[in-house]
C-alpha cells in the first residue's frame, strides 16, 4: 500500500502506530501501512480487539462491527475500514 494518506487517514494512522508502540511494544521503524497484523506484529484476533478498543476515543459515538474486521489483514486496511467508520454519521 503504497498510496497517499489524507490528512484523517494520516491521523488514524498516528494513532494506531501509537497504540502499537506503547502497548504492544513494536518498533516504530517496522510499522508501516503493509505490515500484516498477525504475520509482522504478532496480533492475534484478541490483540486485535484491545486494538480497536484503544481507538474507540477517536470515534465518538460511531460503532465498529465485527463484520467490518473480517477482512482486515494488514494495518492499512484497519487504517481504511476506520476512515470509512468515520465517514459516516455519528449515531444520537
Amino acid at each position: 500500500m503504497t498510496e497517499t494518506l489524507s490528512p484523517a487517514e494520516q491521523k488514524i494512522f498516528d494513532a494506531l502506530k501509537e497504540i502499537l508502540v506503547r502497548d504492544f511494544e513494536i518498533d516504530p521503524s517496522l510499522i508501516s501501512l503493509d505490515g500484516r497484523l498477525y504475520e509482522d506484529f504478532d496480533i492475534d484476533s484478541i490483540d486485535a480487539v484491545d486494538m480497536i478498543v484503544q481507538l474507540k476515543p477517536y470515534l465518538g459515538n460511531r460503532r465498529l462491527s465485527p463484520e467490518a474486521f473480517k477482512q482486515v489483514r494488514t494495518l492499512g486496511d484497519v487504517v481504511a475500514v476506520i476512515a470509512r467508520v468515520l465517514s459516516e454519521p455519528e449515531e444520537a
